[in-house]
């Protein structure tokens, strides 16, 4: 069963439109799949094609999300939600980096959605999970960062604390070889109307890339 997942009230006031679509899955995590990357690369070609840098603030998506950010105190060109953090690196021609396959295929609608998604290992996360702000001087050990201040940021947290946000996710419940069942999550601040399409092509390539079993969806609003 997938854990119990909720959006705190407080945070809904604030960001009221904020919504949720959830796929926990058991999967098969690999180093990399050819054919995963050719999809990927063919995405990449066609939004350096297709957007200017000088556009992504006015990408509904985007927009959305970075509104919510205001209104939460914290500072969106500073804290940039993962969609857009990845959107500058691909039209600044960086690309994307090879992690595995689940966070290649997290990677991949979030650039495709333009919503921030984030991947968990659920065996590193202890009971339901509620999306919440972050408290006053809390932090975490980003992936690949240094401690994360996720004050006022939206957050997910267990019964060990926060875990994971739209902008930057902690190492304690990040995606490894190792990993065997995970919880994607889409974020979209802009409301539930897409979300379900957008988890239906997840499915898909967590089917296909990810040899996923057993997966359940629902939307949180």
């Amino acid at each position: 069963m997938p854990p119990e997942i909720s959006i705190h009230h407080a945070l809904k006031v604030l960001a009221p439109k904020l919504a949720l679509g959830c796929i926990s899955a058991s999967v098969t995590v690999e180093k990399h799949n050819e054919n995963l990357w050719h999809e990927i690369n063919g995405h990449l070609s066609h939004l350096t094609s297709s957007i200017k840098t000088e556009q992504i603030n006015s990408i509904p998506q985007i927009a959305a999300m970075r509104s919510s950010y205001k209104t939460l105190g914290k500072d969106p060109s500073r804290y940039r939600g993962s969609a857009e953090a990845l959107l500058r690196r691909v039209l600044s021609g960086k690309g994307l980096y090879q992690i595995n396959t689940i966070v290649d295929i997290n990677n991949l609608v979030s650039l495709e959605s333009l919503n921030p998604v984030g991947s968990y290992d659920l065996e590193r996360v202890s009971g339901a999970i509620e999306l919440r702000s972050g408290a006053p001087g809390e932090t975490y050990k980003g992936i690949g960062k240094d401690e994360i201040n996720i004050e006022s940021l939206p957050v997910f947290a267990d019964m060990q604390g926060p875990f994971g946000s739209p902008t930057s996710d902690s190492e304690r419940a990040m995606v490894r070889l190792e990993t065997q069942k995970i919880l994607m999550v889409m974020f979209s601040f802009a409301g539930r109307e897409g979300l379900e399409r957008w988890m239906a092509r997840a499915n898909d390539l967590l089917g296909k890339y990810g040899g996923a079993q057993g997966i359940e969806s629902s939307l949180v609003a």
